[in-house]
């Protein structure tokens, strides 16, 4: 009799079992379905992605585990094309209730998200920046109340935004460059930390941001607002608006007699300034070629030496008068297809905002007529022949590192050499550092982050370009761009030759952080190695270095670690998000080795890449087995 429940109460063990595992498979075979709608071109990661083995135990590439549920989806740059499937990924329950990141990058996915999205209710991160996906945004993203950052820019998104103000707790809202349209709704600008809605068709009344994103707006020439150029017209009330037709109607009567009067005077002002114009023509033509040079020397862009705040940023044109007069000029441009076509007419007829000016160099962005945007770094005086300075740009074209910003195109002659860079919207390194006042936030895994992918870089540039002897020479946090993914992008490579000819202070000179005429090649290359340990101290530390401030940041940190007051070095704001000590000290020791006072005793730059991906894995192993 006993034997009955024994055996009911077994049947309901295995079938409790089998529903278990059924739900594994069916997670398993919602994200096969999912990555199975994303072909990859060199056909080295799909035969992974199959249902005959584990996301989990066989370490799925670009699929995150923790407790053997999938927790992160992280395929940024994985060369992916085909759509994005939200359906697959987010109907499965155990998949969409474990799923919390989903980041696909700097790939070419096509498709659209679909409403489903709003299943997938744990996703704290949604990143799909630099695809191809079209339609509109689903309002169901509204629905996702755990989500915190969002970037679906450089799309092809188009119609009209939903309402995401039900999210309170997004910090991070990115749009830009798109073809979205209509009203911008309304955002919690106080909690958001970054938000761009640039280069799309939006349209009316543009949200006041409290001047905390200067540069959310570009590129949307019907928005209108206090802090646009185009100002919204005062709303009137229905009174007004029907005193306004009776008062115009009877100004219509009373001044129609004068109609055909002011219209022979038109015609006679305006034949009066067609004449002046002719002459000044005249007169211009002659003055042109005069003032050819001159142009040519007007500043059109910058060294990041003394970068200028937005307040200081100025609109000028970079060049006048009758551009039909320029002759002579040669614009090379580099093997790369997006300025291909690019003319050095295209550049004297753009409009330029000045970025920053120093002594030797100014740093312009420009607008092209075809919507392009480029910075142009313009240098006076710099003492190098052209056939010298064409065969170290050609170089340096030939060595491309994806976190070392390239030349696209330049121009030299005996005064001046120009050169074109693609413009990163995001800024410098040295005023994401320092831009609390922007609500910009900077944890340690980002920054632990950009550390890893600089010193990275470095060492290939270093490894590459050891035999030509062509180091950077002029690293600095203002220096460090970061691109639409908020990646870094080391600029001004190979330019320590401007800075051998500018001389500096003696230092500076022992410490090898800048070279004099004669320096060798390897003490430029040393002083890369201070110049990133120097970086490190930035962020670490969360102090603000400028002009002869980095003598005296190393100074101050070597004299607090002796003191055994370490802890002091740390920005406060690290300690205040909770960051182990331990591992700000392991990363502190690097940045200390980097900046020793003896140039021979610092590690080279590929051993500093190693000590610190060490650090990184470190902490992502750590953040894993939190989760």
């Amino acid at each position: 009799m006993n034997r009955i429940p024994i055996l009911i109460i077994f049947c309901s063990f295995l079938f409790i079992l089998h529903t278990v595992n059924s739900l594994e498979a069916e997670a398993k075979s919602s994200l096969v379905t999912f990555l199975g709608k994303l072909s990859n071109n060199n056909g080295q990661l799909n035969p992974i992605w199959n249902s005959t083995s584990d996301p989990c135990l066989d370490q799925w590439n670009g699929v995150t585990c923790a407790t053997q549920t999938v927790k992160y989806i992280n395929l940024t740059r994985f060369n992916l094309s085909g759509s994005f499937d939200a359906t697959s990924l987010c109907n499965d329950q155990s998949l969409a209730s474990s799923l919390s990141i989903l980041i696909l990058d700097g790939n070419n996915i096509g498709g659209d998200i679909s409403d489903d999205i709003a299943k997938c209710k744990h996703l704290t991160r949604l990143q799909v920046s630099g695809n191809q996906i079209s339609g509109i945004v689903s309002g169901s993203l509204s629905m996702l109340n755990n989500l915190k950052r969002l970037d679906i820019s450089y799309n092809k998104f188009s119609g009209n935004l939903p309402n995401l103000s039900r999210i309170s707790g997004l910090i991070l809202f990115l749009a830009q460059y798109n073809k979205l349209t209509g009203n911008i709704p309304t955002f919690d600008f106080s909690n958001l930390e970054q938000f761009n809605v640039s280069y799309n068709d939006f349209s009316g009344p543009a949200p006041d941001t409290k001047g905390r994103f200067p540069d959310c707006y570009l590129g949307n020439p019907k928005l209108c607002g206090d802090q646009l150029a185009n100002k919204c017209p005062p709303l009137k009330s229905n009174s007004d608006n029907k005193k306004l037709k009776k008062f115009l109607k009877n100004q219509i009567l009373m001044y129609s007699g004068y109609a055909v009067l002011a219209i022979v005077l038109i015609i006679f002002i305006i034949s009066k300034l067609l004449k002046r114009k002719k002459t000044e023509q005249k007169d211009a033509a002659v003055n042109k070629v005069a003032s050819i040079d001159d142009n040519i020397n007007r500043p059109i862009v910058a060294s990041t030496d003394q970068y200028k705040t937005d307040e200081t940023r100025s609109e000028v044109s970079f060049v006048s008068g009758d551009q039909s007069a320029m002759v002579s000029t040669s614009l090379v441009v580099l093997t790369s297809p997006e300025v291909n076509g690019l003319r050095f007419e295209d550049l004297l007829r753009a409009p330029a905002e000045l970025l920053g000016r120093g002594m030797h160099s100014s740093l312009y962005k420009i607008m092209l007529e075809n919507g392009m945007v480029l910075v142009v770094k313009r240098v006076k005086n710099w003492a190098i022949s052209s056939s010298e300075f064409k065969h170290r740009m050609q170089r340096l074209d030939q060595v491309k590192h994806p976190n070392v910003l390239s030349v696209l195109a330049f121009y030299s002659s005996q005064q001046e050499k120009l050169l074109v860079y693609e413009y990163q919207q995001n800024g410098s390194l040295l005023r994401l550092l320092h831009g609390a006042q922007r609500g910009q936030a900077f944890d340690w895994s980002s920054r632990l982050g950009i550390a890893a992918s600089i010193a990275e870089a470095l060492a290939f540039m270093h490894e590459e370009l050891s035999d030509d002897g062509i180091a950077h020479g002029n690293l600095k946090s203002s220096n460090i761009f970061l691109n639409k993914n908020m990646e870094p992008c080391i600029s001004e490579y190979g330019l320590n030759i401007m800075e051998n000819n500018q001389g500096s202070s003696s230092s500076i000179v022992n410490n090898g952080f800048k070279g004099t005429t004669g320096v060798s090649s390897s003490s430029a290359f040393k002083a890369d190695i201070y110049g990133f340990g120097v970086i490190l101290l930035e962020l670490l530390t969360g102090r603000l270095v400028q002009n002869d401030g980095v003598e005296e940041l190393t100074r101050w940190v070597h004299s607090v670690v002796r003191e055994e007051w370490t802890a002091e070095v740390f920005d406060k704001s690290l300690i205040s998000e909770g960051v182990s000590e331990a591992r700000m000290v392991n990363l502190l020791q690097v940045a200390i080795k980097c900046v020793n006072s003896s140039p021979e005793t610092r590690p080279t730059l590929k051993q500093v890449a190693v000590m610190i991906n060490t650090l990184r894995e470190e902490e992502e192993t750590s953040l894993i087995s939190q989760a």
